[in-house]
C-alpha cells in the first residue's frame, strides 16, 4: 500500500474503536430534550437521497453530541456519520497557525522576522514582510486563488501547492502597503506552510502529525498533499443545480490555507486543546489566539488562523471555509470549555447559520440587552432641504479606485443610493443612511477641476471609501482605437488583448471568451470577467495610455503594460 495513504486508511477503520469519547448523540451529559432541539436544527438536512452534514457539541473532554445527517456518498448511499472524513476548507488555517506557534515558542521562528529570512526565492517587494504579516492576513499579498484565472485555472482545474508557488514566486507588487490592513488572502497560508517544511526539515504534513496529531491522538486526521491519494470514507462534494445534486470537485491542494481531511470524532480532540493542551502548553495557545495589530496600534479579530470575538458574553474562536460542495464552521468558547462545528457536503451555506442556533441552545447569554434599533438615532441631526433641486446635483455614478462603485439618484425631495437606499440630509453636502444613521455620504465639488466626489464613511470602515463621479462614455472609432492593443504582465506571466469591433471595445486572452469593455470617464473600464472586473488605464505624462492597473476588491497594483510592436 502506497505509504501516502495507509495511515488514513487504517485511521477510518480503526476510528470507532480507538474513540475516547462518545460517538453518539445518545451522551448522558445532554437531556433527551437538549437531543431533539439539537437533532431538530438539522431535519433539513435529515434524508437517504441527498447530501447534508455532521455536527458536533465538545463540552469539558467529552464529545456529548455528534450526529450525522444526509448522505455521505450519492452514488453508494452512504450515510454521512461522526467519522465520515470530512475536507476543512479554510478550518484548516488553524492547525497551520498552531504549528507556527509551537515553532515560535522553540525558537525556531521568529513572528517579526522578514519572510525572505525563511523562503530566500520568494520576489522582492521593497517592503519588509513578516511572517506575523503572513498569519494575520496583513501582508498585502494577492490570494493565489484568485490568481490562477490568470493561468487558465478555471474552477475545472487542480491548483496544487507547487503551481501556487510558482504563481507566487512571480509576484513583485502587493495590494498594500504590510500591517496597513487586514485583507484574507490564502496565499499567507500556503507560505506558512513552507515555512513550516524550512524550519523543521520535514514536510507541512508529516509536521502537523508528529506535532498536533499524533499528540492528540486525531488518528483520523491529516493534511492530504496529493490531490490522487485514495481517503476512505471521505464525504464527496456536491451542490445542487435546479432539484438535482451534481458531483462538486474539489480543485484545490494547496496546504495551509486548507488542505486538512478529518471526522467530527477526531475533531473533538482538537477543540479540547484550546483549554486542556496536550499538544504545545497554553502559552502556545495563547499566542495562537491573540489578536493581530496593524501598523497603527489598532487591533485586528483575526489572530493565527482563527478569529477572535465575543458571542453571548463570552470569548469566542471562530473560523469558517468553503470549497466546491464543503461548507465548514468552528466556534470555541474557551472560558466554557464548550465548542460546536458543522461539517457540509451540499453546497449549503446555511449550515453556517446554524452554530448560531446551536450556541443558543447551551450558552447563556450574560451580554448586555440590545437596545431596539431606530431608523435614526435622535441625535442625529437631520437638515431639512428647502429647494429640493438641490439633490439633483448629487446624482450619478461613483467609481473608487479599487472599482466599489455606486449609483447615487434623486427623486422628489429625496436621495437614493442604489435606487433603494434612501439617504437623510445632515449637512452641506452630508447625508446618512435613514435606517443606519452611522453610515453617511459625503459629497463635495474639488475646487480646482471641479470634478464631484464622494466619500463613504462607515464604522467598520478602517478609513472612508473616496469616489469620483464619471460617466459612462460612448466614444468615436478613433478615440477607442487608443485603448486597441496587447497588455502583458510578467507577475502571472499572462496577457489580454483589447480590439475594437463593430465601435465597441472587447478584451480576451487564450482562455477566456471575448467580453465587452464598459467605460466610466475615459480611465475605468468594467468587464464581465469576475477576476478582472475593474481596470484603471495607466497614462504617459502625455496623456498616451501605456497599461492597465488592475483594482478590482482587495487586488491592486497588478499593472498590465502595453506592447508595443
Amino acid at each position: 500500500m502506497n505509504k501516502k495513504l495507509s495511515y488514513i486508511v487504517l485511521a477510518v477503520v480503526l476510528s470507532f474503536g480507538s474513540l475516547s469519547l462518545p460517538t453518539t448523540g445518545s451522551a448522558q451529559s445532554l437531556p433527551n430534550s437538549l437531543i431533539s432541539k439539537l437533532d431538530l436544527l438539522f431535519a433539513r438536512w435529515n434524508k437517504d437521497d441527498a447530501p447534508g452534514c455532521a455536527a458536533g457539541v465538545v463540552r469539558g473532554d467529552q464529545l456529548v453530541y455528534a450526529k450525522g445527517f444526509g448522505l455521505a456518498d450519492l452514488e453508494n448511499k452512504t450515510p454521512n456519520t461522526p467519522a465520515t472524513i470530512f475536507y476543512m476548507c479554510s478550518v484548516s488555517k488553524q492547525f497551520a497557525g498552531y504549528a507556527i506557534a509551537l515553532l515560535a515558542g522553540e525558537g525556531k521562528i521568529k513572528l517579526d522576522e522578514d519572510m525572505h529570512t525563511y523562503l530566500p526565492w520568494m520576489g522582492n517587494f521593497g517592503k519588509k514582510i513578516t511572517v506575523r504579516n503572513l498569519v494575520n492576513h496583513t501582508s498585502g499579498l494577492r490570494d493565489d486563488i484568485g490568481l490562477a484565472q490568470f493561468y487558465g485555472l478555471g474552477g475545472d482545474g487542480m491548483l496544487t501547492q507547487e503551481l501556487a508557488l510558482q504563481m507566487l514566486k512571480r509576484q513583485h507588487t502587493l495590494n498594500f502597503n504590510p500591517g496597513e490592513k487586514f485583507s484574507y488572502s490564502n496565499s499567507n497560508y500556503v507560505l506558512l506552510a513552507e515555512i513550516v517544511k524550512k524550519v523543521t526539515g520535514m514536510s507541512f504534513k508529516d509536521y502537523t502529525d508528529s506535532a498536533i496529531f499524533r499528540p492528540l491522538e486525531m488518528t483520523a486526521s491529516a493534511f492530504a498533499d496529493d490531490h490522487s491519494r485514495l481517503i476512505a470514507g471521505r464525504a464527496q462534494s456536491y451542490e445542487k443545480n435546479g432539484e438535482v445534486f451534481h458531483n462538486a470537485g474539489q480543485n484545490v491542494y494547496t496546504l495551509g490555507d486548507g488542505g486538512l481531511f478529518t471526522s467530527v470524532n477526531d475533531m473533538a480532540k482538537w477543540v479540547t486543546n484550546f483549554y486542556e493542551p496536550k499538544a504545545g502548553a497554553l502559552k502556545d495557545v495563547a499566542l495562537m489566539t491573540t489578536p493581530g495589530k496593524l501598523n497603527d496600534g489598532s487591533s485586528i479579530p483575526y489572530a493565527m488562523g482563527i478569529n477572535v470575538n465575543t458571542d453571548r458574553g463570552y470569548k469566542r474562536l471562530t473560523h469558517n471555509g468553503g470549497l466546491a460542495g464543503y461548507r465548514t464552521i468552528i466556534a470555541i468558547y474557551p472560558e466554557l470549555k464548550t465548542s460546536f462545528y458543522i461539517f457540509g457536503n451540499a453546497g449549503d451555506g446555511e449550515v453556517y447559520n446554524e452554530i448560531n442556533q446551536m450556541a443558543e441552545l447551551l450558552i447563556p447569554d450574560r451580554s448586555a440587552k440590545k437596545q431596539p434599533q431606530t431608523p435614526a438615532s435622535p441625535n442625529v441631526p437631520v437638515a431639512s432641504i428647502k429647494d429640493s433641486t438641490e439633490l439633483v446635483k448629487f446624482g450619478g455614478s461613483y467609481i473608487a479606485a479599487n472599482g466599489y462603485k455606486i449609483t447615487v439618484n434623486s427623486k422628489p425631495g429625496k436621495l437614493y443610493v442604489n435606487g433603494n437606499v434612501e439617504l437623510e440630509a445632515e449637512g452641506q453636502g452630508l447625508f446618512h443612511m435613514k435606517t443606519r444613521s452611522s453610515v453617511k455620504y459625503q459629497f463635495s465639488a474639488d475646487p480646482q477641476t471641479k470634478v464631484v466626489l464622494a466619500k463613504l464613511i462607515s464604522p467598520v470602515l478602517a478609513k472612508p471609501i473616496e469616489m469620483e463621479r464619471v460617466s459612462e462614455v460612448q466614444l468615436s472609432r478613433a478615440q477607442l482605437s487608443e485603448y486597441a492593443g496587447r497588455y502583458f504582465s510578467d507577475e502571472v506571466g499572462a496577457f489580454f488583448d483589447i480590439v475594437v469591433k463593430n465601435d465597441v471595445l472587447s478584451i480576451s486572452d487564450k482562455y477566456h471568451d471575448p467580453v465587452k469593455v464598459r467605460l466610466f470617464g475615459t480611465d475605468h473600464l468594467f468587464t464581465d470577467y469576475d477576476f478582472l472586473n475593474h481596470v484603471r488605464v495607466v497614462r504617459n505624462n502625455k496623456g498616451g495610455i501605456t497599461g492597465f492597473e488592475l483594482n478590482t476588491g482587495d487586488t491592486a497594483g497588478m499593472v498590465f503594460m502595453k506592447q508595443t510592436k
